[in-house]
């Protein structure tokens, strides 16, 4: 069983705030309240971020180190869609995320994180569709799994992989409350590190 350790290492509101970086980064993007800080905290097993009812509580881009087989830096990104802010607010967030996801070169990989239960609305497809077109590679996860049957959840991402989804591998259905669920995505997260790293280094 892997077990990471996290130190937050930056909180960056704007672009020039972004720290110099040396590891392969793996982002975390979704819809707001699709419960992205429950599960970075799941992740890491610590609690790192803060977990609110109220939707678009992550206002900024937080880079944590994570001590892992292969090292390497977690970054929460703001969610987008509905947030309980000013509209201005929300677009100051897009055009951070804009800015890191265009131009971090130390970027690997975005776990984009789906509700299982919803499937992909209109952002989810143009952000998958947006960084395809970048060459960004995507795992696509379906949280919140547990409000779905176990023996549903197959069947239901199925249904979702006709949606035209990307994901680097079989996408995953996760939820905080099965620890088994998060042990697979963090072993999905070490295997593509493994092999890019691998191949870069050939």
């Amino acid at each position: 069983m892997s077990v990471w350790k996290a130190k937050l290492t930056c909180t960056a509101y704007e672009t020039k705030q972004f720290p110099a970086g040396n590891l392969p980064e793996i982002a975390l993007a979704g819809r707001s309240n699709v419960g992205k800080s429950s599960l970075l905290n799941k992740l890491v097993g610590q609690k790192m971020a803060h977990v609110s009812a109220s939707p678009g509580m992550t206002r900024s881009v937080n880079f944590f180190a994570v001590q892992a087989p292969r090292p390497f830096v977690l970054v929460d990104l703001p969610g987008y869609g509905y947030a309980a802010r000013s509209r201005d607010e929300r677009g100051g967030w897009a055009k951070l995320i804009e800015s890191y996801i265009e131009r971090r070169e130390e970027l690997a990989l975005v776990v984009h994180l789906i509700d299982i239960r919803h499937g992909l609305k209109d952002t989810d497809r143009k952000l998958q569709e947006w960084l395809t077109d970048l060459g960004v590679p995507v795992l696509s996860v379906f949280t919140k799994a547990d409000k779905i049957a176990k023996t549903k959840r197959r069947s239901t991402i199925n249904g979702y992989l006709d949606d035209k989804i990307y994901s680097w591998g079989l996408p995953l259905a996760v939820s905080v409350d099965e620890p088994e669920t998060i042990e697979a995505l963090r072993g999905q997260i070490e295997s593509y590190l493994e092999q890019a790293l691998s191949e870069n280094e050939s």
